[in-house]
């Protein structure tokens, strides 16, 4: 099984894609889980520019996104919702809405901010604008908060609790992927 993780932080040091290479070594061993890193050359969504063939930028987001079998988001929240780089790469992704990558997809959504609540308003937004594309969005929370005392200088997730809360996601993500990798 193939889990594609999706930073919505294009920072070098960003607390949420240190979150995501946390999950690396929670997962089992045969799930693999590719960090995709191509967010920052998406273009923003214009549909004059949504064409055949799309721009390079998307389509490698699109094939990575149709070659997993579940996804798993970080987000940061900027006001209060979705970093717009995030945002305008998941509009790419919903279409065409009728053979969209993400119609069906199991992901899972976690978030880090600096902040006492973890991003959970963005990441309320993040889930509401996936089930809008037809993603399987799993129920599954996880707000890191204070990010910046929760990871080690080399990058590692050193909460306990949060490593257990990142664990039952995953599960929970990978049960929800399990008939599509299955089908696939």
């Amino acid at each position: 099984m193939k889990v594609l993780a999706i930073s919505g932080s294009l920072r070098r040091d960003s607390h949420n894609t240190k979150l995501l290479r946390a999950a690396v070594e929670l997962l089992p061993r045969d799930v693999e889980l590719e960090l995709w890193d191509g967010l920052k050359a998406v273009p923003p969504y214009d549909e004059d520019d949504d064409t055949e063939p799309a721009p390079a930028a998307v389509a490698r987001l699109r094939a990575a996104i149709a070659g997993a079998d579940a996804l798993l988001i970080a987000t940061p929240e900027y006001n209060h919702s979705i970093p717009g780089q995030l945002k305008s790469a998941l509009d790419w992704a919903s279409r065409p809405i009728a053979t969209s990558v993400l119609r069906n997809k199991p992901v899972a959504v976690v978030g880090a901010s600096t902040g006492a609540f973890g991003a959970v308003w963005s990441q309320a937004e993040l889930r509401k604008v996936l089930a809008a594309t037809g993603a399987r969005v799993a129920d599954a929370e996880m707000a890191v908060g204070h990010a910046h005392e929760r990871f080690a200088d080399d990058g590692r997730l050193v909460d306990e609790n949060l490593r257990r809360e990142l664990r039952e996601v995953l599960e929970i993500l990978l049960a929800e992927a399990q008939p599509h990798a299955a089908a696939a």
